[in-house]
């Protein structure tokens, strides 16, 4: 089977063009291959597929093997491997995903998709300042859904908050029957968010592009940012827009990286 390996700021999945491949099994799959000590190593697998609906279907497992409904990096990195490898010719395309259809607006330099716009849809804001105690502190999260589901926890300091201990627990507390990712924020500026994430299946990723968005829909709607903000990840910027309306969409806009393409035998 061949494979890509690509990333969007650090948040690197193995992809298979599934126009040529055959994937039987991709749950069992996605945890052999995404084992940075046995196999590709990787955040977990994504099937390229066609698609009625759309021009193209994505499918996505993380690395424990549970399909997740909707990745901002992984849809980038769609949208630059179908550009590049000649799939489409088209700088919009539409890409539907466990989280609905989205459209990607790709911008090429010298041939190539240089950074892909990506409409993720109409946030929703499930609740603001839900409560959870965790060692005798209570943090206050808001939660927003993607498409899939985030709790965004604002701290003074991201970079030196213990995001493994609290967001393993957070992800799998009761409260979230279906367990849900976990993103801790530091707004620098009206400008500017600083963002450290725990996935859901996955652990703490370089990137997570619904939760850089679900980070500043939370900053917005708690009054701390404007429309428009920089999230400072783990493996680099991310840029994200939005105007608050009830009825409108929320774009973000970033690279998409080609690592190596292989061959599991």
């Amino acid at each position: 089977m061949r494979f890509t390996k690509m990333h969007g700021l650090g948040n690197d999945y193995v992809y298979v063009n599934c126009f040529e491949e055959t994937v039987d099994h991709p749950s069992a799959l996605s945890v052999r291959i995404s084992d940075r000590h046995t196999g590709v190593g990787s955040d977990g697998l994504v099937l390229i597929c066609p698609c009625d609906a759309a021009d193209f279907e994505m499918r996505m497992y993380n690395a424990d093997g549970s399909e997740a409904e909707m990745c901002g990096n992984a849809s980038r990195c769609i949208g630059k491997y179908v550009f590049d490898r000649g799939l489409t010719d088209h700088t919009e395309i539409t890409l539907k995903t466990g989280a609905g259809i989205k459209t990607l607006r790709i911008t090429p330099k010298d041939g190539k998709a240089d950074s892909i716009r990506v409409d993720m849809g109409i946030p929703e804001v499930q609740e603001i300042g839900r409560k959870i105690e965790i060692g005798g502190v209570t943090y206050h999260m808001t939660l927003v859904s993607m498409g899939n589901p985030h709790a965004v926890i604002f701290v003074d300091d991201a970079d030196h908050f213990d995001v493994h201990g609290i967001g393993r627990i957070i992800e799998n507390h009761p409260m979230f029957p279906n367990r849900t990712n976990v993103e801790f924020a530091t707004v620098r500026s009206p400008e500017e968010i600083r963002m450290r994430v725990w996935e859901r299946g996955s652990g703490e990723t370089m990137a997570c592009g619904t939760g850089a968005c679900a980070a500043f829909v939370a900053a917005q709607v708690n009054g701390l940012v404007g429309k428009k903000a920089v999230l400072q990840l783990n493996g680099g910027p991310l840029t994200i827009e939005w105007d608050g309306g009830a009825s409108s969409p929320l774009y973000q806009e970033g690279p998409a990286t080609f690592v190596f393409d292989g061959v599991l035998d």
